[in-house]
């Protein structure tokens, strides 16, 4: 349950809205900006690296790549695919997603189910969030979405309040991957998720709500983008702690903490 838990505080950050369709109408202009290309048949491989409870490494590795287009709410996208089910954090937030450029911003919006073995499917609903912006000033604040879902775990009702921001941390003349690689003209960002976790219970005939967690920045993630190449670089923390409930005992780890590291390996980028 603790892994299950870790991974739904990192997915609900991923874009989710209820209407996608394909793109029917044929050709369509080839988008790009500098920092992240998004001209069709680009492609990104990247050895993932996560720690796990016992401090090991668990290797992965995923391939992203822009397969052709996507109309979102009557706006064409470039669609973002992977080869096979991701196990990095930057990967899985962009698989299935749609991207647009839009000025010096690039926008994501998309639709993402998962089962996280929670009981149903999370989504949330999330569009035009910004993840980049080119010539944007240090620490401005880019994108910010509020929220609410429900969710039961183990037959408790939890109620879930979230605040997900995109900020533009910095940019940099060169930057130095922690594999030693060496990157020119890199923006410096980060996605933070802020989250309340509640439960209603009934005591003594009333029903009461319990704070299950209090308002805590469980996801924080940077992501470095190179000029012409991409993505090259992420790093995201997950953790969190519950609060103390005497006599409630929840089917959630009282508390949880993950890291993990996204290496750019190989690049296509047209």
């Amino acid at each position: 349950m603790k892994t299950n838990f870790l991974k739904f505080l990192a997915l609900i950050v991923i874009a989710s809205i209820t209407s996608c369709s394909s793109d029917d109408s044929g050709s369509s202009s080839e988008v790009t900006t500098t920092n992240l290309p998004l001209t069709s048949g680009n492609y990104w491989l990247y050895d993932v690296q996560t720690e796990d409870a016992t401090g090991g490494i668990i290797n992965g590795r995923d391939s992203l790549f822009v397969n052709g287009d996507i109309v979102i709410s009557g706006v064409t996208h470039k669609k973002m695919e992977t080869l096979a089910l991701p196990s990095g954090f930057y990967s899985s937030t962009l698989r299935n997603n749609g991207l647009r450029v839009d000025g010096n911003t690039v926008k994501i919006s998309g639709n993402a189910s998962y089962d996280l073995g929670l009981g149903t499917p999370v989504s949330l609903a999330i569009t035009d969030f910004i993840i980049l912006k080119e010539n944007a000033t240090a620490n401005e604040q880019l994108s910010s979405v509020n929220g609410t879902f429900a969710q039961t775990v183990s037959g408790y009702p939890l109620d879930f309040v979230y605040t997900l921001k995109s900020i533009n941390v910095s940019e940099m003349p060169t930057f130095t991957s922690p594999n030693g690689d060496v990157y020119e003209d890199v923006i410096k960002t980060k996605v933070v998720l802020n989250l309340k976790i509640t439960t209603t219970q009934e005591i003594g005939g009333f029903p009461i709500t319990i704070t299950v967690l209090a308002p805590q920045d469980v996801v924080t993630s940077y992501q470095y983008y190179s000029k012409d190449i991409g993505m090259v670089y992420t790093n995201t923390d997950i953790t969190y702690e519950l609060a103390s409930i005497p006599g409630v005992t929840l089917p959630i780890p009282s508390s949880g903490s993950q890291s993990q590291e996204e290496f750019l390996d190989t690049y296509l980028v047209n």
